[in-house]
């Protein structure tokens, strides 16, 4: 561990980047772009989709097989980058990700998009994970945050227009563009990662078969299927089954017990894909479970909100999804700044402080949006949340990787990852699961006279309503103020406690970040995988320049 403080220390002088750091850069910004924007698009483009193709209850895994495959399959990214190399991974990861895309863009059935899409998370595992440990290769960790900064700035922006992109789309093209944009994008980054990373080293073993041997493959195997355990549970409990039943409870529980066992079978591994020392400190330990309530709550407003402004104010799939604009118009320069800031203090404790801080204050105002709330407020609500967010986002990974070796920078890394999309299936399922819960409780009572609307509303089909912007229509709320007075009412109240239960979590994470020691940040490059140029092309000392850990 470097136990030393940091806050007397100089921040290093700035070094020069050749052209090739900046393609590099480039390239991973455009990696980000894939990576984030299919992560949320498909959630305005679904009701077309579902239009198009038929109703089937097993719609909800076009979007939780995108979010299974992205967690399962991200630590094993970490381990075979070190066996094969950063850029070998990173072009495959883009063509599985085409591959993905290409299948669900004509896909003929449901089937076909759902098998498309859990493609394409197996491709955005790979883009998720390379993209920052090409970074981490790049710069020393006191330098990172800056430069982290401007790739999840960009993650972000993308993730959060994906909404928009993804109606637009299907309104006024078809929701098969939302797929077939992805080609030309995937192209264009593929060629621009074979020319910018050709500079950096390959892989520690060329022989395929001892690398590939090298793999945790049983490991791997056991995570896959927990997270699908787990996930099975979130997706069915309160909709499909009640979450008294065997059939939410066994799942959950086997996925539950499954990520211990996963890592207790790690430490008999040779070569494991998370080793059981990244956890043995409390600075690493907090920051990983940070990441994973800052990624769970980002994803709990993105999906819950949405059903807010389209069920109670009456807004379109579309609208609703400009209406999360300022989420990003402050999310991104904040990140920005979060990241140059703490690159010139050396510094990550007291950012992640305030970025906690934020983020209670924001969900508590979360809690008391109704019909009659105005567009300031909800602005304003969206912009303490997003100061907060913006905050954390590039403070997680250095408060991670501090009190780790640079060597563990690729699993370390890939666990990062990990936790992010671990929080992802939460942020996504779990509010809805709530929602579903409280809505057909309320249903059952505000609405035991109306049958027609009890039975449309009940069992998930306030959620399925709402997202598809189909509540005025179906339920012919125009001509009867009362009735529509009590079905926003029930919108309102279902939506309030998923608020309380997300609040619970912000404050979780507040206390989490006083866990975690202010440890010296590393102002020296060690890495085996760093960016190797020509004095010619430095221009001057470059940035992935290797250099020999200061003793202190």
């Amino acid at each position: 561990m470097y136990e030393a403080k940091v806050a007397a220390e100089p921040a290093p002088a700035s070094q020069q980047r050749g052209w090739r750091f900046w393609a590099i850069m480039t390239s991973m910004a455009l990696s980000s772009v894939l990576a984030g924007l299919d992560a949320t698009a498909v959630s305005t483009a679904l009701p077309s989709i579902i239009h198009d193709l038929g109703t089937s209850p097993g719609y909800v895994w076009i979007a939780n097989a995108y979010l299974l495959t992205t967690t399962a399959f991200t630590p094993i990214f970490g381990q075979t980058a070190n066996i094969f190399g950063r850029s070998a991974l990173t072009l495959l990861a883009i063509f599985i990700f085409a591959v993905g895309s290409a299948i669900a863009g004509p896909a003929p059935t449901l089937g076909a998009v759902v098998a498309g899409r859990a493609i394409q998370g197996i491709g955005c595992a790979g883009l998720n994970t390379m993209v920052e440990m090409v970074v981490c290769d790049l710069v020393p960790l006191r330098e990172r945050g800056k430069y982290m900064g401007f790739i999840f700035a960009i993650y972000a922006v993308s993730t959060i227009i994906g909404p928009v992109v993804g109606g637009a789309f299907a309104t006024y093209v078809t929701w098969r563009w939302v797929f077939y944009i992805n080609l030309p994008l995937s192209g264009l980054t593929f060629g621009m990662v074979v020319i910018s990373l050709k500079a950096l080293p390959k892989g520690t073993n060329s022989a395929a078969k001892s690398s590939i041997a090298r793999i945790d493959f049983a490991g791997n195997a056991l995570l896959v299927t927990a997270i699908t355990s787990i996930l099975l549970a979130l997706t069915w409990g309160g909709g499909q089954f009640p979450w008294s039943s065997w059939r939410t409870i066994l799942p959950l529980v086997l996925g539950l017990v499954g990520l211990p066992l996963f890592l207790l079978y790690e430490t008999r591994v040779p070569e494991p894909t998370t080793p059981l020392r990244l956890f043995t400190n409390r600075t690493s330990l907090a920051g990983f479970w940070c990441a994973f309530i800052h990624n769970m709550l980002i994803f709990w407003v993105l999906f819950a909100l949405p059903i807010y402004f389209q069920a109670v104010l009456g807004d379109s799939a579309f609208r609703s999804g400009v209406s999360i604009l300022p989420t990003a118009a402050v999310f991104a320069p904040i990140t920005i700044i979060s990241g140059g800031i703490m690159s010139k203090w050396g510094r990550y404790r007291p950012l992640l402080m305030i970025g906690f801080a934020f983020i209670p204050i924001s969900i508590g105002l979360l809690t008391r949006l109704n019909a009659t709330t105005t567009t300031g407020y909800w602005v304003g609500i969206q912009i303490i949340g997003a100061v907060g967010y913006g905050i954390i986002t590039p403070v997680t990974l250095p408060t991670i990787l501090t009190p780790l070796a640079e060597a563990d920078v690729a699993v370390g890394t890939a666990t990062w990852a990990f936790m992010r999309g671990f929080g992802t299936i939460w942020g996504a399922a779990v509010p809805l699961a709530i929602f579903n819960s409280k809505a057909d409780e309320l249903v059952s009572i505000r609405l035991s006279d109306n049958e027609a609307v009890r039975a449309a509303l009940a069992n998930g089909g306030a959620y399925t309503l709402a997202a598809g912007g189909l509540i005025e229509e179906t339920l012919h709320l125009d001509g009867n103020p009362a009735l529509a007075a009590v079905v926003k009412g029930i919108y309102v109240d279902s939506l309030k406690l998923s608020w309380q239960v997300a609040l619970a979590f912000a404050l979780l994470g507040f206390l989490l970040t006083f866990v975690a020691k202010e440890l010296h940040m590393r102002g020296e490059l060690e890495t085996e995988f760093g960016l190797t140029e020509t004095p010619k092309e430095k221009g001057g000392e470059a940035a992935g320049e290797t250099s020999t850990r200061d003793s202190s």
